[in-house]
């Protein structure tokens, strides 16, 4: 009997038993791991999910919903279907604009060219900031039911194809800067790490807003030297009161999510502040105006009519916001959420007004 080989045949049957019981350990493992994954994980009713699918196709509306099968996931991707975020991000952009080219009497048409720019740029860089969001933030908006139809946490889109989306964006993006000033690029750049970051702070703060507000006002810098001019003293105060202004809108936006924020353990000011957050963004909104008065001292501009009657209902608006919104009902924090959009139409609107009455020498 050759008791070699038999001795070799007995170490490998056991060495496979052991294999065997350590793969059978694993599997148990990952099977408990698992369920403990699918414990935490929401589960929400077959007619919770009929109705945010509802909402979602609702939400197209009549042109989104036109685009061919394959193309809307990525329209939503870029909100295309909620163009508030785009106007939120360009409305600062054109009072910057607006009164860099009332202070250096810049050209109709220089102005009007930079205005186009910048608002293809709000946009396209939105669209970039949206998909970075939603790729970060997939996991977290499939246990929220206002996001769980969302193209990649729904399963629509791929993470991959969102990075590559996300990137074509971003280069998009650069090229729209390259047609302004060379120091617009390097300004332009320099908000790209925020606009990536914003969705990490959400894990481990309550106030991702601050990133939320640095970046999607960031028109308010650029918008000077797009038009030729550098003005620090109105360039600051602009920047700081836009930020501000973004604190309070994406703090009542941020109370629509509150209840199921705390269950995905998603940080934001609504949570921090709870009850406080009323007296706090009336404290901002003051703030707010206050330093955009400042501007109009800065610039000249103060005593326009535009400027004066712009601002004006500007104010007006946001303060009646701020005391009327329900911050404990979800429709009605959407529905002054968007008002706060609108109402930065006025001071565009008057802007607009007095550097054409400067233009032609009226003012």
């Amino acid at each position: 009997m050759n008791y070699p080989i038999l001795r070799s045949n007995i170490i490998l049957k056991r060495q496979a038993s052991k294999v065997t019981s350590l793969s059978r350990c694993v599997a148990s493992s990952i099977r408990f791991s698992t369920t403990l994954v699918s414990e935490k994980r929401p589960i929400f009713a077959a007619d919770d999910l009929k109705q945010a699918q509802k909402n979602r196709l609702k939400a197209l509306g009549p042109y989104i919903s036109r685009l061919p099968a394959s193309v809307i996931p990525y329209a939503e991707l870029m909100r295309l279907e909620k163009p508030v975020g785009t106007l939120f991000v360009f409305v600062p952009a054109t009072w910057a604009v607006l009164i860099g080219a009332a202070e250096a009497l810049v050209p109709l048409s220089t102005t009007l060219y930079t205005l186009v720019v910048l608002g293809a740029g709000s946009l396209v860089i939105r669209g970039a900031g949206c998909t970075i969001n939603d790729l970060l933030d997939r996991k977290m908006d499939s246990q929220v039911i206002r996001t769980v139809e969302r193209p990649i946490a729904s399963g629509r889109v791929s993470a991959k194809n969102a990075s590559i989306f996300f990137a074509a964006q971003t280069l998009v993006g650069v090229g729209l800067l390259l047609q302004l000033p060379a120091d617009c690029l390097w300004l332009g750049m320099a908000s790209f790490p925020l606009i990536c970051a914003y969705p990490l702070f959400k894990r481990f703060t309550y106030y991702p807003q601050v990133v939320l507000s640095a970046c999607i006002n960031w028109g308010a810098l650029i918008g000077f030297p797009a038009i030729g001019l550098i003005d620090f003293s109105s360039m600051i105060p602009l920047y700081l009161g836009s930020f501000l202004w973004c604190m309070t809108y994406d703090t009542i936006y941020a109370h629509q999510d509150k209840k199921f924020d705390l269950k995905a353990g998603v940080k934001s000011t609504a949570l921090k502040w709870g009850n406080k957050s009323r007296a706090i963004i009336t404290g901002m909104t003051a703030a707010q105006f206050g330093l955009f008065a400042l501007v109009g001292l800065n610039s000249g501009l103060i005593a326009g009519p535009g400027f004066l009657a712009g601002l004006g209902i500007f104010g007006y608006r946001m303060f009646s916001i701020v005391r009327k919104v329900d911050l404990d009902d979800p429709r009605d924090c959407w529905k002054h959420f968007n008002a706060c959009s609108t109402n930065g139409y006025y001071f565009t609107a008057g802007l607009a007004f007095d550097y054409l009455l400067k233009f032609f020498g009226f003012l």
